[in-house]
């Protein structure tokens, strides 16, 4: 059974069409790169296996369920923009999070904020961008779940924060779960995927291994993903 499965799934807002008759298999114990330019439908797809949003048509199901109450407890979500209250202290925030998800890891958490020299007494929205984003990154992989949802965790952070959130990603996330990143910087996570998904406007072009596809074309997924999008 794949843990996503994605059948003929339209979204639309209105006249405008977001995403486009998508078909869609993803398997556990993979990494799989969501890529496309801005307006592609990556967040869309994401917020459709997140419930944030309903299909217009189509289905999704997820570990065979549809999305919903049951889905939530084994999807760790990531938005691509701030989510926590920032009148939160950090520590108040990974007691929630151990209250709230079953499967959080509370000392891997206070571990990590600890590797970070991060306040536990600290209000949220005392922090800078860069500190928030690490604090929102690791309460999301310090759950044991089923399915990562990554949407951009990369944008608009500096190449050494960058280097921190691949590592972190890698060294905690469940190897035995499905980890979904959105992206359109392909480089800096190409090392990391296992598959790669090109979207265009709201159309999957390909979903492939990655190790085939840079055979198959003879260039890295970032050179192939700037040939195709032209960027």
């Amino acid at each position: 059974m794949a843990e996503i499965e994605c059948r003929d799934l339209v979204k639309k807002y209105g006249s405008k069409i977001s995403l486009n008759g998508i078909n869609l298999s993803l398997e556990k114990q993979r990494v799989i790169g969501l890529a496309g330019p801005n307006g592609s439908g990556k967040t869309t797809l994401i917020k459709l296996i997140q419930r944030l949003l309903t299909p217009t048509s189509g289905e999704i199901t997820i570990h065979g369920m549809n999305p919903g109450k049951e889905t939530k407890k084994i999807i760790s979500y990531l938005p691509d923009c701030d989510f926590l209250p920032d009148w939160m202290k950090v520590d108040e925030l990974i007691h929630f999070y151990e209250s709230f998800f079953d499967d959080f890891d509370q000392k891997k958490a206070e571990q990590l904020m600890d590797q970070l020299k991060i306040d536990g007494g600290m209000n949220l929205k005392k922090l800078s961008k860069g500190t928030r984003e690490k604090v929102q990154l690791v309460l999301c992989m310090c759950r044991k779940a089923e399915i990562y949802l990554l949407d951009e965790p990369l944008a608009g952070v500096d190449p050494a924060a960058r280097d921190y959130i691949i590592h972190t990603i890698l060294d905690n996330y469940n190897e035995d779960g499905l980890v979904l990143i959105s992206t359109h910087l392909i480089t800096d996570i190409e090392a990391i995927l296992d598959e790669v998904i090109f979207l265009r406007e709201g159309k999957v072009l390909f979903h492939k291994n990655a190790d085939d596809l840079r055979a198959e074309t003879g260039r890295s997924i970032d050179e192939y993903f700037r040939e195709v999008f032209a960027c």
